[in-house]
């Protein structure tokens, strides 16, 4: 399996990126006949489509996925800028409709899960955190996805509703660079998705909190108009949206669709 980074607005590959994993060499290149499918996904997809990926590649014979993780904004802006891609996987519905009102797709967009937000420490919470309030502390650094970011833009949407504003050390460019400042212990507490919590096992301690339904977030998936394997396309969307695609969504942590 490959993970494989598109640059912004173009189709150049490159080895470093958000949400993705960078081998440190040029991949091999398909076999003579191979099809490619490039699936733009949020970077909280890693893991449910880094699994998917293996089932499809097994199904399909021949065909090599290559996963393009980040920022669902900027995804949604590769693609208004011509980034070649068959699919695309958001976790907002608002990028979504960047791409949508830029005419690029194929048929309307499909919600396939939902997600929240939940406060990520250090094992054992070791700065007592109980509850969204306490990361308004000035003792703690928290950091949290910027606010073009879906993940940020789940934090705005917190603070509106509760009136408590937040003063983050650092507003992190997707929710897995803002996992990794805590993982890492280069901030005492953040804000990611729930799934990311589950992903990180041990290494991290999550807890939830009930400001969290102000700010459900949709994930829409798509097939792109100009997709060049758009058969294949379509049975990526079915398969993330079938039965088998549902029961690794919800493995990671993910909510049905609504």
């Amino acid at each position: 399996m490959k993970v494989r980074l598109l640059a912004v607005g173009a189709a150049v590959l490159v080895l470093a990126g958000c949400g993705g994993s960078a081998t440190g060499s040029a991949p091999a290149e398909p076999g003579p006949g191979a099809r490619t499918l490039t699936v733009f996904a949020a970077s909280s997809l890693t893991d449910v489509f880094t699994e998917l990926e293996a089932r499809f590649e097994a199904a399909e014979p021949g065909v090599d996925v290559v996963l393009n993780y980040g920022a669902s904004s900027d995804l949604a802006q590769q693609l208004v800028n011509g980034g070649p891609a068959d699919v695309f996987a958001s976790a907002s519905t608002a990028t979504m409709t960047t791409v949508v009102d830029a005419g690029l797709l194929d048929g309307e967009p499909t919600v396939f899960a939902r997600n929240r937000l939940e406060i990520v420490t250090a094992p054992g919470n070791p700065e007592g955190i109980t509850g969204f309030a306490d990361l308004a502390r000035p003792d703690l650094q928290v950091v949290v996805c910027a606010p073009q970011v879906p993940c940020g833009a789940a934090v705005e949407k917190i603070e509106t509703a509760t009136g408590i504003t937040l003063a983050p050390v650092s507003e992190e460019p997707d929710v897995r660079s803002t996992l990794g400042r805590v993982t890492t212990g280069n901030a005492d507490a953040g804000l990611v998705y729930v799934t990311d919590v589950a992903s990180a096992g041990g290494a991290v301690e999550g807890i939830a909190f009930p400001e969290a339904d102000q700010a459900v977030t949709d994930y829409p998936i798509a097939v792109l108009a100009s997709a060049p394997q758009a058969e294949l396309a379509r049975a990526w969307t079915a398969l993330v949206t079938g039965a088998d695609g549902r029961a690794v969504l919800a493995d990671a942590g993910f909510v049905g669709a609504p």
